[in-house]
């Protein structure tokens, strides 16, 4: 079951459903749709595999979605640390994959203990 969601994420994975993949890489948001997510063979990693783009049947072409067309063409899996990710939604229809701007005002962090076992001034010597 390499690359494939497991049963608590996604209930029954239907050939029609496809991911949206928002992450955070080099200081923008990347929005990418994918058929495939799963938990990475690398610890902390999520893999993405089967990216999907706009066809390029269309007359009017995105030039955000071809430059990330073309920086993940030839890519067969892509590993994502589970960091960077800002979320993953199961979508029915897809839509136009971006880059944009961090603006940092809507993600925070997850908090951070301050002690480390080591420093915990608690702790029994």
């Amino acid at each position: 079951m390499k690359g494939q969601v497991t049963a608590p994420l996604v209930g029954s994975m239907a050939s029609s459903h496809i991911f949206k993949i928002m992450f955070v890489n080099q200081g923008k948001v990347y929005e990418v749709y994918a058929r495939k997510v799963g938990q990475g063979r690398l610890f902390g990693f999520i893999e993405v595999e089967e990216l999907v783009f706009g066809e390029r049947s269309t007359v009017v072409l995105d030039p955000g979605e071809e430059r990330i067309k073309s920086e993940f063409s030839g890519v067969k899996c892509t590993m994502l640390p589970m960091h960077s990710i800002l979320r993953i939604d199961e979508v029915k229809k897809q839509g136009v994959s971006k880059v944009s701007t961090f603006e940092g005002n809507n993600v925070s962090a997850f908090p951070m203990s301050m002690y480390t076992p080591a420093n915990d001034p608690g702790a029994k010597k």
